[in-house]
């Protein structure tokens, strides 16, 4: 399945609108490894343990929207957006997009 975040896909024509779809995950944040990234923040650098966790949850979203256009009969998911928002110790990802059918 074709995943992008363009409203067109090149050299594919759409064929049919088959509806938005959307997944979140709201992620606790470990005690320690907070910890380790104010240091980090503290000195600078990349918090390589966030980096990872973010990384495995887009992922994971990814393939929930996948699944979802899959069952809306799409192949395609066009105009894809994340938005990521803190809430305390909670981060919530939102992705979503438009399921189509491209020829």
């Amino acid at each position: 399945m074709i995943i992008t975040t363009t409203d067109t896909v090149e050299g594919k024509k759409i064929i049919e609108y088959r509806g938005i779809v959307s997944s979140q995950a709201v992620i606790g944040i470990n005690v320690v490894r907070d910890m380790f990234a104010r240091i980090r923040d503290f000195i600078g650098g990349r918090t390589r343990s966030y980096e990872k966790e973010l990384e495995k949850y887009r992922n994971q979203l990814l393939q929930e929207l996948e699944e979802k256009a899959r069952e809306l009969g799409a192949n395609c998911i066009v105009g894809v957006n994340f938005s990521y928002e803190m809430y305390q110790s909670m981060l919530m990802i939102s992705v979503w997009g438009t399921a189509v059918v491209v020829e």
